[in-house]
Order: C-alpha cells, then structure tokens, then sequence
C-alpha cells in the first residue's frame, strides 16, 4: 500500500468551495514570479479544478475589460496597473521578517475618521491596507499597531497608501499612552490564537510535504495549491507584532515551512505544464 495514489478526500473539503475561473486565474497570476499567465496555462489550472475551457476565456475576457489584467503577447495575459502593486507587494511575503525592527514601545497609528464611508470600493481598499500591515481598530476610524515594522513612519506612510489608503488619511506614531489605553490595544490581537496557529499551520504544511510524492500528479497540485494558498494569506495578513506579545521564534519557524512548501509547489505545477506542453 505504500505505493497507492492518495486521493483529493486528504484535504478538508471546505477549501475546495467558492473557487471559480476568475479567482483561480488571479490567483495563479499572483503566485507567478513575473505575473504572466498564457491563455493555455489558464486552461490547464482551471481543468484541474473542473472549470471547463469556456468559462476560462470569459474570464479573461472579463478582467481584461474591468483593467486587471492586460495582454502580454500572442496568448498570454499579466497583472495591469490597476492590480500591480497589491501583486507587487503580495510578492515580498517571502522577505516579510526582513522589515522587522526592535520595538521601542511606541504605537503607530492611522487616523481615518474624517473619509466617507459611502464608497464601498474605497472602504473595502482602505481596510484590506490596514489588515494587511497588521492595524487593528482602537475607535471608529482610529487604527493602530506596534511601531516595529518598515524602517520608518514615512514607509509605513507610502505601503498604506500603495495598498489603497486614502492620501487624506493621517498616519504617524505616538507614545506615552495612558495606561488603561495602552491596556485596551495590546488587548487588539490574540496573541496565543496567533502562536497556535503558527503551529498548527507548520504541522499540517510538513504532514503534507512528508506524503506529497504519494499523490496522483493533478491531485498534488490542486491541494498545494489550495493549502499553499490559503498559508501564503495567513503570512499576508499576518501582524508581525514584536516579542513580547508574540514568540518570534514561532513564527519565523512557521515563515520557513511557507517557503520550503511554495518551493515544492512550484515544482510539482511546473512538472504538470511539462506533461501537458
């Protein structure tokens, strides 16, 4: 039995839902180093998932009309402006620990209360920059976080605003907090859930990596694709809080398995566009 093809019921199906030709197609992108998709790379991706042919070419189509994606030659299709620098800063996760800093115990906060609320497209940008860069909401239209992250304020300042945060927002850094309030923000994030997580994740990552050689080819890629993907986000959106509120340890640990796991990944899918060249 050691040689039996493992089957798509090893991962929880819950991780197969809500996947359609528009997502997978931005997704794949997203993971590509250059961002360039050919229409028959769509095709296969897709397939592997049981989107049919059809339905991949509307949705080339379609995000090419809304302007995020654009051609790239006979064929092919990459990331437009409109989607270049979330991609291009969804591309750094693999150096995410490198723009880490000692915390010196003061906060840096965004201060967002002044802008509409009426323009959701705005609003969902503005919200996924502050998820992003690890911000939590103190009050309605205050955010804050940890100063530990980019080498300064005016940084952090230009990644908000390259991820969709408002010029008009206030960003800046602030200490001596009174300490009830600064009691409230350490309170933002559950830190143990974070540190559980980061095990957890590394677990289930190397279980995965220790029998992938078992599964069927197109099996392999759909699920490290889907448990990649879904490992990859968590990074994203991770809020790299400083020691002591976290173990850093954990989490670079956790980081380290991430990259070994997109390594074997970007293996198995290269060897599944050989076969089917």
């Amino acid at each position: 039995m050691a040689n039996a093809k493992l089957t798509a019921h090893s991962v929880p199906a819950s991780l197969f839902m809500k996947l359609n030709a528009r997502h997978l197609i931005l997704d794949v992108m997203l993971a590509s180093d250059a961002h360039v998709l050919s229409a028959k790379e769509a095709i296969l991706a897709c397939r592997i998932f049981d989107i049919s042919e059809n339905s991949v070419r509307v949705a080339l189509v379609r995000l090419s009309a809304e302007g995020l994606i654009e051609g790239a030659g006979r064929g092919s299709y990459r990331l437009a402006d409109a989607a270049r620098d979330l991609a291009g800063d969804i591309a750094t996760w693999r150096q995410a620990e490198q723009r880490l800093r000692p915390w010196q115990n003061d906060w840096l906060v965004v201060f967002s209360a002044g802008l509409g609320r009426s323009d959701r497209t705005a609003l969902n940008r503005r919200e996924r920059a502050l998820q992003m860069l690890g911000f939590r909401a103190l009050d309605k239209g205050l955010h804050v976080r940890p100063n530990n992250i980019e080498k300064d304020v005016d940084a952090v300042r230009r990644r908000l605003h390259s991820l969709g945060l408002e010029s008009d927002a206030s960003v800046f850094s602030a200490s001596d907090w009174a300490p009830a309030r600064e009691a409230e923000m350490l309170k933002l994030w559950d830190t143990q859930q974070l540190i559980e997580q980061y095990a957890a994740s590394q677990t289930h990552l190397r279980d995965w990596m220790a029998r992938a050689a078992d599964l069927d080819p197109e099996v392999a890629a759909r699920e490290c694709f889907l448990l990649g993907g879904k490992a990859i986000r968590q990074v994203i959106f991770d809020p790299l809080l400083p020691e002591p509120l976290v173990e850093a340890k954990v989490r670079q640990a956790f980081v380290q398995t991430v990259r070994e796991f997109d390594q074997l990944g970007h293996g198995i899918w290269r060897k599944l566009y050989d076969v089917d060249a």
